[in-house]
This record gives C-alpha cells, structure tokens and sequence, in this order.
C-alpha cells in the first residue's frame, strides 16, 4: 500500500501535498460550477465575507502598504475612530493574511478567495501530516483523509465566508501535533511556538481546536502510554506547552478579551439543538442549512470511521477509546452544557454549530487509527456501512435532502466498499486510490456548489470590487483633507465597513468589537444600525458632521458634499456635566453647544426654507415630503434601526410629510435652521484648536490661550485614552480634557487595555521558552555522537 524505497518523512510530505492538491481542485471546481467569483458573475461575498472581512482585508493591504489612517493600535477611519488590535487579533492575525499585500489594491476580493483556498489546502495538508505521526500507513490514505477534512462540510460551506474560521481547522492538526510532541517528550520549543501561532491566528475556533486536541490527547495517552506517571507527564508536558503558548499569545489576546467585554451586547438567544433528521440529513453531500451542523466528511472517511468498532485486526481498547471519542464528540453538539462549553459559554450569533469541525478531524483521525492496523475486511466493512445506510434512511424525513444528495451518497457508498476492499490486493491499490479520490472530489465539489446556492438564496450578498467601488473611491481620495477635517463615505453603503473599503474616515463600523460607547452615542444621535447594534451606521446630517468634523461626504449620486467644519478639537463652556435625552435632535444640540432645530409649523410640516428630517427609527416602510422623492427606512427591530433621514428643503405646506405605509409609533419630524448651523459651526471654529496633528495611535492639537472649560475631541471615548499624562474624560460619549485656562497643548494618545499586561506575560514567558531552548540544546550536546543523531 505504500512504496518502501521512500523515506517515512517523504511519504509524510507526498502524502501532505496530495492532500492540498485534492482539496484545492475540489474548492475550486465546486465554485466553477457554482458559477461565482472568479470563475462567474454571481457574488461570492455573502454576509460577513462582504460585509467585513473583505474591507478589514483591505484595511490591511493599506496598512502593509502605508496607506491607512492609523496603525495597528489604532483605526482613525472606522466609527470616527477606534480601537484597532483586537480588529486585527480577530480577522487579521493570520500569517495567510499578509498574502493579500502581493494583490493590486482592485484585487482585494480574489486576494480574499486566494487566501481562503489555501487555508482550506493548508488545513488538509496538515492533518495528513498529523496522521503520519500518529501512526505508520500509506500515504495517499493519509492524503485522502486529509482532504476529507479539509473539504468537510463545515469548511466549504460555513468557513468558506468566514476565513478566519479556517485558522481553527489548520489549529486543530497542528495542536494534536504538538501533543503527539509532548506524548514523546520531543520539540517542546516549537510546541509553544505552534499554540502561541494557532491563538493568535483566530483565539475563537483556536478555543474549539484546543479542547478537541485535548480529547484526543487523552485518547493517545490512554492508547500509547501504560502506567499513571507516564501518563501525567505526558499530559503535564501539554499542559506546560498549551499555557506557555496562550501567555506568548497575550499582547493579542489580552486586548482582544477585554475589548469583546466593551462591545455591544448584540444579541443572545437560548441552544436549540436541530432534530436528528436534519443532523444526520448533514452527513450526506449537497445539503445546506444555516442553523445545523455541516457534518459531511466524504463517504469514504465516514465508511472507513464507522467499520472502526468491527475491524478485529484493530485492537479492541483502539476501537473502543476512538468510537467512544467520535460518538461523544457527535453528541456534544446537541447537548446545550457541552454546547456552550464549545462556544465559551454563549450561544453565539448566527450558525450555532462551530465546532464542527473538531467533530469531523475526529473522525477523520478515528478512521486512520484503523487502517492503521490493515484494510478493513468485508465483514467489518458490511457492518459499518450500516450507519452511513441508518444515516441516511434517517434523514429521509428532513427537509435539507435532496436527490442529488442520495445519488451522490450512494454511489459514494459502494465505490467506498470497492475500494477500501480492494486494498486487501496490492495490484488494485492504486486504482482504489484513483477510485477514492474522485469519489472525495465529485461529492465535495457538489457540496461546495450545493452551499453557494443555500447561501445566495437565504443571506444578503454583496458586489466584487468593480466600477461603483473605483469611482467612490477616488472621489474620496480627492476630496480628503485628513485631519484638518474627516471624509464619509456616506450612504447608502456598499457594505458596513465603507471606510475600510473605499476610503475616508467615516462613522460606519462593524465589527464583534463595535464599543458599547460608540453604538449607544451614535443611537442617541439618530443613527441606524443592523445586526443588532454591531453595525453602526453613518448618519447623513450636517449637525453631526459638524461636531465629528466631517469636511465632505459622498453623496448617492457620486458628487461629494462640502461644508466648513470645526476642528477635531473643540472647546465647550465651564457648566455641569451634560447626559443624551430621548431625543436625537435635542442630543444633537446638546453635543453642538446650539439650538439649530425648530418644530415643524404643523403636525408634518416644516417652516419653508429648512431643512426637514425625519426620525423614525422602527419604521419599515417609505416616507416622502409631498414634493419630494420617497426614502426607505429599514426599521426592522430588533436586529435593524432605522436611520434619521434627510428629506430634502421644505416649501411649507407643499412639502408636507407623506408615509408610505401606517405611520410608525414612534416618530419626529424636525426642521433644521441651516443660518443658525453655520453660526454655530463659526463660534466653534473660532474657539477650536488652531493645528491638529493625527499620528498612528495619538492626537495632538493647539488651543488658543486661555482656553477654559472641556477640550471636546471628536472620537468617541472608549477606554485606552490618555489625555495630557493622566486617563481621558468622556463628555457626551466623546474623549474630553478638563481645561484650567493654562492648558494650551492636548497631547491625547491611545493604548488598548491590556496591551501592557500581555506584553508583560509574553516577555515572562519568552523567558522560559529560552530557557527551554537552551537546557534542550545542553541536553542534546551531552548525548554521545551516534546517539545524538539518531535524536
């Protein structure tokens, strides 16, 4: 089954490649066929992948290529300013992520599919090699398995749109690896370096790989080691690996951590487990569902899985210890403690079953473990295609089947009891192989198409860079005045990340780590919001680009507005400390410093010459003035707030508010008095700060002398900023400085929490790894010659 002239670590690598290669043609194809970017018109950045990780992406190339307000502890241009590091410690961190630098700037969307495709083959090409170490057996089973991982369901279709989900799937082969390390007391450096690299890549899924990995050393240890204190050092050296790599990985996790306490809450709902219809309907190829487990691995893998408890030639603790694994791993998905255990303990937004993928690189290491001890015989094989056939039967009263599916399974089924049988005679090895493999290949690809056409159908999709993207782009790049004053994208938006994307420095964000702060000022002030408050609109008003220092905004028809602003700095009168009301244009005069507003003249109606908005921030409809276009509002509670939306200029009773459905609960019309505006925006700037410095991470700015009162920045005050040596103050939701009529300099820089602690903790545990590093090499000099290099 293998050839005996190569060396173990050839066929280890013959084995790895085979299992990339397989897994990249099978990614590939599926989208071919599917017809999606690069390889058709339709759109492949569905949800999230547009939506953020496509911009925060583009973010990156900027910064790679010095071309971004901000730097990597700091984001000038999102949410009119934020945090930046815990952004990057969870979609950036990747080592896979750089590659988007090689890509031209208009690229950025297949530089996202390129990186994703290899993850994907990377993720394969590592269990493979995982599979090698573990156990002797011939290497283009081990790239077959591998690949079977690598194209389960969970990654073609879930992670597929999510690729920093994709680091957990390469984590989990790489940290069994370093257990297999700690089982046989060898590269106890390189096991630290590996936990620290799969942590810091993406904590999340790394979180999930852990606790898998942990299983499985435990089932290793139970299997290859015979005593208690072989045992407990065994596990004591994974311990002492897993806890030195989580401290190197702290100046990212650290920030991350405490920055996911300061987010907006978003939304929690209680597990419901899916039936055990749809969850073994799952197993079978070209199946999509949003909410339940993507379970398929491949006919083949699951086949040679499920004859592991028949197959004698295996020893029976070897059958016992890795069904026990695979079945209790199967059933932690549906049960809601372990559940949550799996998500650190909250149910997460969106798809519930995450850690599938553990599940299926559980399997996948379970069916090895058995061809490990020989090809399975017939009789072994019979009665392990019983629960694929069970399965499958099962799954006939769920909705997620279809007939593709079965064909696809079925034909899948005998083509793997031919083949796994015909390994029993060394002259059709090779065609079994060949069998296998495009068995893998034709029912991956066909899931991988299958899932494109689930998630075009049921999530919000969003265009590849093209035409619209370069134009809005360049205008803002024309227009930017950074920091004298900011640039907005303005709306409607190509995705929640605009800023990212196209340029400018704007009040749109969306993240896991949108601040508390930021959404509930931005809400006060009458901005919309989707996903539950983690995507936070810009809002289109002048009285808020005046206090933010928005200079110019994009408009829908490409143009791009201009008004004088005042400077990121501004200086309010000595009073008490103000608080936002009901109202947003009451806190949007309370944060001006003015009364700009004034009621309408009657109930929809406002004085000829203002300027009408309305508030309406559960409508979900259209509204219009009588002579004016008509506005959707998209007001959809609780997961989308509807903007405060500019109507147009009012003509008195000619411009009277129409609403296109029955008027919402809540609502406020109220006119703007664009005189008084600029009076305010003039006393302001007159006040303001007469230079303004932005660095990376820092903001300086010169205030006229004796200045008194609060020096207001116009950033939103989320923790980490210090303001002339001493911990900032918030006024309204924005950074301030007390002034004391001496104070002519605002020196303010920014710093995430926990940065510091984690640097600390990493430093202490470089120390000991070096220390490591050099006992190992003192150990390995003091062996004689010839022993030395057979360690």
């Amino acid at each position: 089954m293998s050839t005996p002239h190569r060396s173990p670590r050839r066929r280890s690598l013959l084995g790895s490649a085979a299992a990339a290669l397989l897994t990249a043609a099978a990614v590939c194809a599926g989208d071919a066929v599917a017809r999606v970017f690069p390889y058709g018109p339709r759109h492949r950045s569905v949800n999230d992948l547009g939506n953020q990780f496509v911009p925060f992406h583009a973010h990156l190339w900027d910064l790679l290529h010095g071309r971004a307000r901000g730097g990597l502890l700091f984001n000038w241009q999102s949410g009119y300013g934020t945090s930046f590091l815990p952004d990057l410690g969870t979609y950036l961190t990747s080592p896979f992520a750089l590659l988007v630098g090689l890509f031209p700037r208009d690229g950025i969307d297949l530089a996202v599919y390129v990186v994703t495709v290899l993850k994907t083959a990377a993720a394969a090409a590592a269990l493979a090699w995982l599979l090698r170490t573990q156990h002797r057996g011939p290497w283009w089973a081990a790239g077959l398995l591998g690949a079977s991982y690598g194209l389960c369901g969970w990654s073609v279709i879930e992670a597929s749109y999510n690729p920093m989900w994709l680091d957990g799937l390469i984590a989990f082969p790489l940290l069994c690896l370093t257990g297999e390390w700690a089982l046989r007391g060898r590269r106890p450096v390189l096991g630290v370096l590996v936990v620290a690299l799969c942590w810091t890549a993406n904590f999340y899924t790394a979180y999930m790989a852990t606790l898998g990995a942990a299983a499985v050393l435990v089932v290793r240890v139970v299997l290859a080691r015979e005593g208690a204190g072989p045992r407990l050092r065994a596990v004591g050296r994974a311990a002492g690996t897993a806890v030195l790599g989580l401290a190197l990985a702290a100046p990212v996790l650290a920030p991350l951590l405490l920055s996911s306490g300061q987010a907006y809450p978003g939304w929690s709902r209680e597990f419901r487990p899916v039936s055990w219809a749809d969850f073994s309907a799952r197993l079978l190829p070209a199946t999509y569902s949003f909410s339940s487990p993507a379970v398929f691995i491949g006919t083949g893998t699951l086949l040679l899985a499920a004859a592991l408890p028949f197959h004698r030639a295996a020893p029976l603790r070897t059958r016992l210890w890795w069904t026990g694994l695979a079945a209790a791993a199967a059933l932690s998905l549906q049960w809601a403690p372990t559940h949550l255990a799996w998500h650190l303990f909250a149910t997460p937004n969106g798809s519930p079953y995450r850690q599938t993928f553990v599940l299926a690189g559980i399997v996948v290491i379970a069916a090895w473990a058995g061809l490990a001890a020989g090809p399975p015989g017939p009789r072994a094989l019979a009665a392990g295609a019983v629960l694929p056939v069970a399965a499958a039967l099962w799954a006939y009263d769920s909705a997620l089947v279809t007939a593709w599916g079965y064909a696809l399974f079925g034909g899948g089924l005998a083509a793997g009891v031919l083949a796994w049988s015909a390994l029993r005679r060394p002259r059709l090895v090779r065609l079994a192989g060949a069998l296998l493999a495009v068995v893998l290949l034709a029912q991956a690809a066909a899931t991988t198409a299958y899932g494109h056409r689930g998630k075009l159908g049921g999530l919000d999709d969003y265009p590849s860079w093209g035409a619209a993207h370069a134009a809005r782009a360049q205008a803002l790049s024309d227009a930017g005045g950074w920091p004298a004053y900011r640039t907005d994208p303005g709306r409607p938006a190509l995705s929640g990340n605009d800023p990212l994307l196209l340029g400018g420095e704007g009040g749109s964000y969306y993240s896991s780590h949108t601040p508390e702060v930021l959404t509930e000022t931005m809400a006060a002030l009458g901005a919309g919001w989707t996903s539950r408050g983690r995507n936070v609109q810009s809002i289109d008003n002048p009285v808020t680009d005046a206090v933010f220092a928005v200079g110019a905004r994009l408009r829908p028809d490409g143009t791009v507005g201009r008004a004088p602003v005042p400077p990121l700095v501004t200086v309010r009168p000595p009073g008490p400390p103000p608080a936002y009301g009901g109202s947003p244009f009451a806190n949007q005069e309370l944060l001006l410093g003015a009364r700009v507003y004034e009621d309408p003249l009657a109930p929809g109606v406002c004085r000829a010459g203002t300027e009408a908005f309305l508030w309406a921030p559960e409508y979900n409809a259209t509204a219009r003035l009588a002579d004016g276009p008509a506005f959707r509002f998209n007001g959809a509670a609780p997961r989308n707030r509807a903007a405060l939306q500019p109507m147009g200029v009012s003509r008195g009773d000619a411009s009277a508010l129409v609403f296109g459905a029955a008027p919402p609960g809540r609502w406020t019309l109220s006119c703007l008095d664009r005189a008084r505006l600029d009076a305010a925006v003039a006393a302001l700037r007159a006040t303001g700060a007469s230079s303004v410095r932005a660095g990376p991470s820092d903001l300086r700015a010169v205030l006229p002398p004796g200045s008194t009162g609060t020096a207001v920045l116009a950033v939103p005050a989320i923790a980490g900023w210090t303001c002339n040596g001493r911990p900032a103050a918030a006024r309204l939701g924005l950074v301030a400085l007390p002034l004391d009529g001496r104070t002519t300099t605002v020196a303010c820089s920014f710093r995430p929490p926990g940065l510091v602690a984690g640097t600390a903790l990493a430093g202490a545990a470089a120390l000991v790894v070096a220390g490591l590093a050099g006992g190992r090499r003192r150990a390995v000099r003091a062996v004689p010659g010839p022993l030395r290099q057979r360690t």
